[in-house]
């Protein structure tokens, strides 16, 4: 079989698509080109959750365990820890973490451990496409090097390219068959493979010149929204001592048609692009002798967000004559973002860790994470999701609102807690006990 035998396979859907990463991209990602007509496996070294998919549950909660069922029941899908097996699928999706490391240096473990164990099964024919988000050239210097280790040559015996995730985890109007995708290949016809293979199971596929192009494609989309968040982070600071709400102020500034996007502020930003991929650019300037000063200093702000919060959460408690120490705080919502029970990078843990340091007696509520998971960067103590009835509303001397879920009833809130500090502007609409409310 050659180029043109495994372009038939995938034109006619016969080419078994592996997925290496099952989390929020690479289920949703499955589940794209299982509905599209081809068979898949999902590759895991989670023994936990490749158990569960395998008996038809999901443990993510916007991604519903009917997927998983009707996967299996279509005899469409299984899920396996066993790397050995990476030379069934014709196609092999990388969909790792590709975090940052003490330092704020890549850290590309996941990566580098996938294409080992790619690279000790690789057999010809076989399409290689690493969508975990990363600066420009790895795909090209870190993964291509340990792949022809094999012997065999990309462009000739096997493809390799890079089309990075652009998955909205909870957002049900972006599922991932209706975001457009951005393919590099390493030479030509990988670049051709993997535009055939993704017309397949999305809305449209934008090719590019090259896999660093591709690669930088998603630099840029994450770091334009980090920039833009950290201006309307600074101004909130800004506009909370000269007496302005930035939320009105946003509000009335979206109302022009050309020219301004809204974007919001926040305790801190959270989930696994935003907070970690301007960085990666940043350390790829060092490399080659240049500071990314505008990304950098965006960076500290964002940072810097769940110190204000805290703050803020002192000076409110000041005015009901109460320290921090001893006083007890409720955090609301732990996930980085509304409605769904993904915790990566959440700013909400920075400020728990911050809250304990300085004494408070700390509770959370998140519908979303009944218990708090382990984290990589941060200290978390064993704690289970507190009930929000209003006799524990009652009992605490501070609320803090740290990411605006739907299923809370912002009105019973206010009513029942004493203090409340809101990050979200989750409480614009309450009417009733306004002045308990500080924005932070």
């Amino acid at each position: 079989m050659g180029y043109v035998e495994l372009e038939q396979k995938i034109r006619d859907k016969t080419a078994r698509v592996g997925v290496v990463g099952l989390g929020y991209v690479g289920l949703p990602l499955l589940r794209a080109f299982i509905r599209a007509g081809f068979s898949a496996i999902g590759f895991d070294v989670d023994e936990t959750k490749v158990q569960k998919l395998n008996a038809g549950q999901s443990y993510i909660g916007h991604i519903p365990s009917q997927w998983i069922r009707e996967w299996i029941e279509m005899r469409r899908f299984e899920a396996t820890a066993d790397m050995g097996r990476l030379n069934e699928p014709d196609a092999i999706l990388i969909c790792v973490p590709t975090p940052l490391n003490e330092s704020r240096d890549p850290d590309l473990q996941y990566i580098e451990g996938t294409t080992a164990a790619i690279a000790r099964v690789l057999r010809p024919d076989q399409l290689v496409v690493l969508e975990s988000t990363t600066y420009p050239g790895t795909t090209r210097e870190v993964m291509l090097p340990v792949l022809e280790k094999t012997g065999l040559k990309c462009g000739q015996d096997f493809f390799l390219a890079f089309s990075p995730e652009r998955e909205d985890p909870g957002n049900p109007n972006f599922s991932a068959e209706r975001i457009p995708k951005v393919v590099g290949g390493i030479e030509p016809r990988s670049t051709q493979l993997a535009v055939a293979l993704y017309s397949h199971a999305v809305v449209q596929v934008i090719p590019v010149a090259s896999a660093e192009v591709a690669e930088a494609c998603k630099i840029l989309e994450n770091t334009y929204r980090a920039v833009n968040i950290a201006m309307v982070n600074e101004l909130k600071v800004l506009f909370q001592r000269l007496g302005i709400d930035i939320w009105e102020v946003i509000d009335a500034a979206k109302t022009k048609p050309f020219g301004f996007q809204a974007f919001y502020p926040g305790p801190g930003l959270g989930g696994h692009c935003i907070p970690i991929d301007p960085f990666y650019l940043s350390w790829l300037a060092r490399r080659h002798g240049m500071t990314t000063r505008f990304i950098e200093l965006a960076g500290e702000i964002n940072t810097s967000m769940p110190e204000y919060v805290v703050r803020r959460v002192i000076d409110a408690l000041n005015e009901h004559g109460k320290p921090l120490k001893g006083s007890k705080v409720c955090i609301l919502g732990m996930a980085y973002k509304k409605d769904v029970d993904d915790p990566r990078e959440s700013p909400s843990f920075a400020l728990m860790e911050m809250l304990l340091a300085g004494g408070a007696i700390v509770t959370y509520n998140d519908p979303h994470i009944p218990k708090l998971p382990k984290m990589r960067h941060f200290r978390v103590p064993e704690m289970t999701s507190s009930e929000l009835t209003a006799e524990f509303l009652a009992s605490q001397d501070c609320v803090l609102i740290a990411t605006d879920h739907s299923a809370y009833d912002y009105d019973f809130i206010v009513r029942h807690a004493p203090l409340v500090v809101d990050t979200r502007n989750a409480t614009k609409n309450v009417k009733i006990g306004r002045e308990k409310i500080r924005k932070a």
